[in-house]
């Protein structure tokens, strides 16, 4: 699913999750092979091998939805992760010790062949916390209040933004329609000084 950016928190029917900023990734132990896939269908397991460990928690015929992260101290740092996607197999390992990534996992698609993204969120969030428990899990909450203090405090952690699902549909791949997303926005009064012309276009 994709998340459609809104300017405020919706409230009802919502479950409030922190977005977490790092790479998307459904991760599958489909067809008798453990699998790591960006959203555009990228194949990631390869620059994240340490996450192989964490693949192995999940039984056959299983995927779940999640996010992979780096943190330092407490803070997630992406330019650490955009560090990790690189061609040199040498290099990928040295990286994998020096800053290993970790995977957060917030939805549950297949458990053991049982197709559990047919299910509403309200459900699947419970089977994510009952069968997924050995995992990192998101935390989620229905309390718009709590969602807020996460908004006000992303700065601190580096979180990206808050998303907020439709706790009564099923996972809808490719849709916006059960996903929004909030991001804070800052302003400033500045003074331009001086600017210069483009090479490249006429008066830009």
């Amino acid at each position: 699913m994709e998340a459609e950016l809104v300017e405020e928190l919706p409230a009802g029917e919502w479950q409030y999750e922190p977005k977490w900023d790092g790479f998307r990734g459904v991760l599958e132990n489909l067809g008798g092979g453990l699998r790591l896939w960006s959203r555009n269908g990228r194949p990631l397991l390869r620059y994240f091998p340490e996450l192989e460990e964490v693949g192995a928690l999940l039984p056959p015929e299983s995927a779940l939805d999640g996010e992979i992260i780096i943190a330092k101290k407490g803070r997630l740092e992406f330019d650490q992760l955009q560090l990790r996607l690189h061609p040199a197999e040498s290099r990928i390992k040295r990286l994998s010790a020096e800053i290993p990534a970790d995977y957060v996992a917030f939805d549950l698609l297949v458990w053991k062949g049982t197709p559990i993204w047919k299910q509403p969120l309200q459900k699947r969030r419970r089977e994510l916390e009952k069968k997924a428990a050995k995992f990192r899990l998101s935390p989620a909450t229905r309390d718009p209040k709590q969602a807020a203090k996460w908004l006000d405090r992303l700065e601190q952690a580096g979180l990206d933004g808050v998303i907020a699902k439709r706790v009564s549909l099923p996972y809808m791949p490719g849709s916006r329609e059960a996903v929004v997303k909030v991001k804070p926005y800052k302003t400033a009064d500045c003074v331009i000084v001086g600017f210069r012309w483009s090479e490249k276009a006429d008066g830009r």
